[in-house]
């Protein structure tokens, strides 16, 4: 369980978060929707432990143990996961070769042609070719390239909670479907935060929690009707003129 207490967060010394209370759960998917520059991004960051967002006041707690002050890898061993708004390239380290040596990280040790054979299906699932599992991560992919093969790196690493940072931007309208069905199986045992801008992935899911976070507060929470209402009025609604 992922518990987030009255967070405040600083990036170069300017507040953003200003109160965070949030709980996830396995198997629950939550939804945080809101204006550009009201924090979403920067919760994220400063969950997974990025160094330039300073955690001023409140807590982050992962199954009951405090994690502002361990290291990124850490968090990511005790189950965590972070998908990434700009994935970053890595070139000369294979999608098929970062996947088993981050699963030897978590003491995991798969027969070389199950694991081979799970990460195929699992890439075909998401529309990537065997091909594009031989190249550098995210090497030259294009958006929805990129943000297809983190959602296979949670598929194969299957953490407690997963971050997931726009997962759906930049990627086209079968990109949307078959990434929100792979996170859709994914949420019945595994936490997932999805950060979004738009309801539309959301057409393909089945969040039983939307959050609104305006100005570096949530300032409302409900079910999937709330992003809904959001799709129709935009965040005037929730206070933001």
């Amino acid at each position: 369980m992922l518990e987030i207490r009255d967070l405040f967060v600083e990036v170069e010394g300017k507040e953003i978060l200003k109160g965070v209370t949030l709980s996830i759960k396995p198997g629950e998917m939550h939804v945080l929707m809101g204006p550009n520059g009201s924090g979403k991004t920067t919760l994220s960051l400063a969950i997974m432990g990025h160094p330039k967002h300073k955690v001023t006041k409140g807590e982050i707690l992962l199954d009951g143990k405090s994690i502002p002050n361990l290291p990124v890898n850490e968090r990511a061993k005790l189950g965590l996961f972070l998908g990434f708004q700009y994935p970053q390239e890595v070139e000369g380290v294979s999608i098929t070769n970062f996947l088993r040596t981050a699963l030897l990280a978590k003491g995991e040790s798969p027969d070389i042609k199950s694991f081979h054979s799970f990460v195929k299906e699992s890439a075909k699932k998401l529309g990537l070719s065997e091909e594009t599992l031989k190249r550098g991560l995210n090497n030259g992919f294009s958006g929805g390239e990129k943000k297809r093969s983190e959602v296979l790196q949670l598929a194969i690493l299957r953490p407690k909670i997963a971050i997931l940072d726009e997962t759906d931007s930049g990627t086209d309208i079968d990109g949307v479907r078959l990434v929100a069905s792979c996170i859709r199986e994914i949420s019945k045992e595994t936490g997932i935060l999805l950060i979004t801008h738009h309801s539309k992935i959301l057409e393909h899911m089945k969040p039983q929690f939307v959050h609104v976070l305006v100005d570096g507060r949530i300032v409302k929470s409900g079910g999937p009707e709330l992003a809904e209402e959001i799709e129709k009025s935009g965040y005037v609604v929730m206070g933001n003129a």
